[in-house]
């Protein structure tokens, strides 16, 4: 067996520092899949699981709100980009989506009639980029779904798919009074190269944006009940 101590000090240097960061992409794999959720959570059906039933990613994040789920619904229904925005922070879309809006501080009433088939752009309108709401239930699930996520040089040059649903799930909790909010995101990739970029870098970066949609819904839904409760 070979000695270590023999080997050149850069040696270990650079194996401690591959272990280290295997490690932390490990850590950031985990969070961008789970951060929030329970595993009962993780492992439950929500709507729309079957639209991509047979995923390369899924993704489960969740909060509680100290909210009704009447006081949170309106929030997720007008969501979409140059809409409400996705309640990520300022500086994360400023750094990553410059062409954002901010996100959206208040209920936008022209902006709460989506039905099944509205679309919800997620890019400006010459990307064609963006969801189709595929199955809703007011006060409780809004299920999105698309296959547009993607330049159409890569689809054509590389033969790149992307199937990709996106599940918001309200659950009341207290006799109502306040609401567990669930989203879950379950991915079908090609071709092998573009399933490891969702995994080792769309999946980490997942992270810092969940966690701010979580937040920035939960800091709107909230805020916005405290005159009726300070009433």
């Amino acid at each position: 067996m070979e000695n270590l101590s023999l080997r050149p000090p850069g040696a270990r240097v650079i194996a401690g520092l591959l272990i280290l960061t295997a490690t932390a992409e490990a850590m950031l794999i985990y969070l961008g899949r789970t951060y929030g959720a329970t595993a009962q959570e993780r492992l439950a059906p929500i709507p729309g699981d079957d639209i991509v039933a047979k995923p390369e990613v899924m993704t489960n994040h969740a909060i509680t709100i100290d909210a009704p789920p009447e006081s949170v619904w309106p929030w997720l229904a007008q969501m979409g980009w140059h809409r409400a925005g996705w309640y990520t922070a300022r500086g994360v879309d400023r750094l990553l989506f410059p062409a954002n809006w901010a996100s959206a501080d208040r209920l936008i009433p022209e902006l709460q009639d989506i039905t099944i088939g509205s679309f919800v752009p997620d890019g400006p309108p010459e990307t064609k980029c963006g969801f189709i709401v595929a199955e809703l239930d007011p006060g409780r699930a809004l299920v999105l779904h698309s296959t547009s996520h993607l330049p159409e040089s890569w689809r054509t040059k590389y033969h790149a798919a992307l199937d990709w649903s996106w599940s918001f799930n309200l659950t009341p909790l207290d006799q109502g009074r306040r609401t567990r909010f669930l989203f879950r995101s379950r991915w079908m990739t090609r071709p092998w190269w573009f399933t490891l970029f969702g995994w080792f870098i769309v999946v980490p970066a997942d992270l810092v944006m969940s966690r701010d949609m979580l937040h920035g819904v939960k800091e709107r839904a909230e805020r916005a009940i405290l005159p009726r409760r300070s009433g």
